[in-house]
């Protein structure tokens, strides 16, 4: 193990976004963007007069080495930095404004090219079976694979320039609308006015039901004043995919999702079968916490409560110290790239009235990534900082690929930022007095429950909801709150009650309006304990795990695991998995019980 290192005690707290570009006004964007319209109208104008490329693999290799050209520009950088502009400062319009329309000018800028995609996806069977073959094209192979995958759902040119146009209006003004309302919401807590999104991460860590049912109320309360427009957001997006899905002859809601992130999609039915039939476990960690916390029944806020006042607090820099020294002694590049997120302004840290809540890692092609935080010096806000810096390790490994596969799946970007979270929790274990070992292990059961259980059950009230509303035609405020309900309560069982206004949630969980996304938490996290698990037997597997993290989405998800030792397509997979929560689960019987 390496050394710790001295690190200096001021820290840089805030994005620098300056290095994107110097601010919404920066002429630079127009620039950027008049070069990009240009790149992309010469390379239609070139193999829109000719169609060789489609029945020819010299030509097509041709064809392919000049828009991966195309693709390698930092065509999104724009809008990428008012994104991020926007996310710390929701009340400047003027950002706002300009964002909307750069999207529709890339929306169009992309349009231009998007024969390209079509055309080559509907090529005949025979000559989609022989540029897989050819070994000229092998670099382009999974690229073109996954563009023949896609084909059968592929509509005409026109028509999909028309969706893409349309997505701005019918689905992202819509949620961005939400979450702009939402980052505006504060709540009154101990006098002060504080953001909603400091007030949600709150609630866990006070001390008492009372205070906790108290503060959730309060935001519980103003998601309901939101209910109204919220309903017509969620009713105006999910009829606008029913519409798409329709088009694209998908069977099932989340068919489309399943074939974005490149999963087989047995192995993510399985995946939902075996969690959703796994929820009694919950029911009985519920009832031990309900135990530790002294307490008949539990309520909807005390769900995520700490059972224990062990946790010290954790200040940005210490939390930053632990996380060095912890990566730096897996592996010295880890450490190396949280060094340079510090050292050049790629961590916004603290809440603040206007700026998004949550975390988040954004990355852009040729641009550095930005970290996103909400810190409030607790252990939780430690163990986000871990996830989201598995992101951006994972990130940075894959910029060792071409730009057709830097990007990752969102199934194997959540195995990323878990594992690292692995790493955070048992190095942190072993440095506990038993009591405290009691406490951490219920976090660990916690956190596995939140992100595996919780998002299943989600998961499945998408998945009821999109029906309902793709039958009925509409779903009520009242109605969606109850189905929201009838789905938490599903896996958290019996010994924790439900109000009515506990099913408003929906309001503001933005992870349902990226329809069906939250199945890759629990994908991640199942998989990611076996990554761990041989990790653990032995340490040189780290060097099978970096090899992960750089394989990017050159292979299906199911491929790269499979490439590393670990076969998740096995029926009894994410049952192994669950069974170690079990194990988990039993031992906290038992040490609750030995009290």
């Amino acid at each position: 193990m390496s050394k710790n290192k001295k690190i200096s005690p001021k820290l840089a707290i805030e994005w620098n976004l300056s290095q994107l570009y110097k601010s919404p006004d920066d002429p630079q964007i127009e620039k950027d963007l008049i070069f990009i319209e240009k790149a992309y109208k010469i390379f239609a104008n070139k193999y829109k007069k000719s169609n060789t490329y489609l029945k020819n693999e010299d030509a097509l290799l041709r064809a392919l080495l000049e828009y991966e050209k195309l693709a390698d520009m930092p065509s999104s950088k724009s809008v990428f930095y008012l994104h991020l502009a926007q996310d710390i400062n929701s009340k400047d319009q003027k950002i706002r404004a300009k964002m909307n329309l750069t999207s529709q000018r890339l929306q169009k800028i992309g349009n231009v090219v998007l024969f390209f995609d079509v055309t080559l996806s509907k090529i005949h069977l025979s000559l989609q079976k022989k540029f897989l073959l050819s070994k000229k094209l092998f670099p382009y192979r999974y690229f073109l694979k996954k563009l023949f995958e896609g084909g059968k759902h592929t509509l005409s040119e026109q028509e999909e320039k028309i969706l893409s146009l349309k997505s701005l209006p019918s689905h992202y003004m819509w949620t961005e609308s939400i979450k702009k309302i939402h980052n505006k919401q504060t709540i009154k807590h101990k006098n002060k006015d504080i953001p909603i999104s400091k007030a949600e991460s709150l609630i866990k860590e006070l001390p008492t039901q009372k205070e906790r049912k108290e503060l959730h109320n309060k935001v519980m309360e103003r998601f309901y004043e939101l209910g109204d427009i919220a309903e017509s957001e969620i009713n105006a997006i999910v009829t606008d995919k029913k519409i798409n899905d329709e088009l694209r002859d998908f069977k099932e809601p989340y068919d489309a999702t399943v074939l974005a992130y490149e999963n087989d999609k047995e192995t993510i039915l399985n995946l939902v079968k075996t969690v959703t039939d796994s929820f009694p476990l919950v029911h009985r960690f519920y009832s031990i916490k309900a135990k530790m916390l002294k307490l008949r029944k539990l309520s909807y806020s005390d769900r995520n409560a700490s059972v224990g006042k062990t946790k010290k607090k954790i200040s940005f820099n210490q939390a930053y110290n632990i996380l060095l020294n912890l990566f730096t002694s897996i592996d010295s590049r880890f450490g190396k790239i949280l060094e340079s997120f510090i050292n050049d302004g790629q961590i916004d840290v603290y809440p603040k009235v206007g700026k998004t809540g949550g975390a988040y890692c954004s990355p852009d092609h040729k641009q550095p990534a930005f970290v996103l935080l909400n810190h409030t010096n607790t252990f939780e806000s430690l163990r986000t900082f871990a996830h989201e810096m598995g992101h951006a390790i994972h990130g940075e490994f894959s910029k060792s690929q071409p730009v057709f596969y830097e990007g990752h799946s969102m199934s194997t970007a959540e195995v990323a930022s878990t594992l690292f979270e692995y790493f955070l929790f048992y190095n942190q274990f072993e440095k506990l007095s038993d009591e405290e070992k009691v406490i951490a292990l219920h976090d660990k059961i916690q956190d596995d429950v939140a992100t595996i259980f919780r998002q299943i059950a989600c998961f499945n009230f998408e998945l009821e909801m999109h029906n309902t509303i793709r039958e009925k035609g509409n779903m009520s405020k009242e109605e969606l709150a109850s189905c929201m309900n009838k789905h938490m309560k599903s896996y958290l069982g019996n010994k924790v009650e439900l109000t009515e206004k506990d099913g408003y949630f929906f309001v503001g969980w933005p992870h349902i309006r990226s329809f069906f996304y939250v199945y890759s938490y629990a994908f991640g996290q199942l998989a990611s304990k076996a990554l761990y698990k041989k990790y653990q037997e032995d340490k040189s597997y780290i060097e099978k795990i970096k090899e992960f993290l750089s394989l990017g989405s050159s292979m299906s998800p199911e491929d790269i695991f499979k490439s590393i030792g670990v076969d998740v397509k096995r029926p009894d997979f994410f049952k192994k998995g669950i069974e170690s929560i079990e194990e988990d689960i039993k031992l906290l019987e038992t040490l609750v019980g030995g009290k």
